[in-house]
């Protein structure tokens, strides 16, 4: 799970690393204009609809570059926004303002994008009992910011990491010897308190997934018939999560298969961003 302390946790870091990577050495062309201090303000303005997230990095960008900087939202993460709307402003050194305003960009219009793609999947899928889950397939040093996207989206996070859960696919199955020997050494080498997914691909691997203990079973890359068999086979004796190539486009498909969740790498490697801007940059008086 990425909740919000999670993530704060580990954003001062990795916001830190983005800023290096913008400002090396100095940002000349804001100090070429702006030779010393001298107090603006600026306003953040969505320019497309969609689910914004992310405004706590966004402001974090500034606080570090200035912790005197001054950030007032008119919204909070999840909230649906629209075209031209005056979603914030930013007070502060004009010199932080311009240092700071392309990485808060990123970090926004990516968080925002995300949520925004995840929603949309979401009420597809409403309705439904199937629950809408994201993957590790995230932007390296993303995980922890797009994670938290989706849930603002209405989404649900599988597992964070390798350390977080069990999830045994074909290779872990090829390397022990099948299906039964790798849930069996599972079973052996973690916890009790720890579940064991499976990732099956055919309606036999999914009777000796069953059979052998498996706590939740991944149909991947199941036709919508198969899959309907594979629930069908399971009988409630373990969860069924259904995977691969699962987009915006194709997620109602899997709605008549009847799986408890189906996950998407979809939300966070083609999530396109939400389209937002920094404008009206002006001096004001102290």
């Amino acid at each position: 799970m990425t909740d919000p302390v999670t993530m704060a946790l580990s954003a001062d870091d990795l916001i830190k690393a983005a800023l290096k990577e913008d400002i090396s050495t100095e940002d000349i062309s804001t100090n070429a204009v702006m030779r010393g201090y001298k107090k603006g303000t600026v306003q953040l303005i969505c320019k497309q609809e969609g689910v914004i997230c992310g405004l706590e990095v966004f402001a974090r960008v500034f606080k570090i570059l200035d912790g005197n900087t001054q950030i007032e939202f008119y919204v909070k993460d999840g909230d649906k926004v629209s075209k031209t709307q005056h979603i914030a402003n930013v007070t502060g050194d004009i010199r932080v303002l311009l240092q700071g305003e392309r990485t808060a960009l990123n970090f926004l219009q990516r968080m925002s994008g995300i949520a925004t793609y995840t929603s949309e999947v979401v009420s597809l899928l409403a309705g439904s009992k199937t629950k809408l889950l994201d993957t590790r397939k995230t932007t390296p040093n993303m995980r922890v910011f797009e994670k938290y996207a989706v849930r603002c989206g209405g989404g649900h996070n599988h597992r964070f990491n390798l350390s977080d859960g069990v999830l045994l696919k074909d290779n872990h199955i090829g390397a022990a010897g099948g299906i039964t020997e790798a849930i069996k050494a599972a079973k052996e080498y973690s916890s009790f308190v720890r579940k064991i997914e499976v990732e099956v691909e055919t309606l036999d691997g999914v009777r000796e997934a069953v059979e052998a203990g498996a706590d939740i079973i991944m149909l991947d890359n199941m036709s919508v018939e198969d899959m309907k068999k594979a629930v069908k086979m399971i009988g409630g004796r373990a969860l069924t999560e259904c995977s691969g190539n699962v987009t915006r486009e194709s997620v109602k498909n899997v709605i008549s298969a009847g799986v408890d969740y189906v996950s998407s790498g979809a939300l966070t490697h083609s999530a396109p961003i939400l389209d937002l801007s920094l404008k009206n940059l002006h001096p004001v008086e102290e």
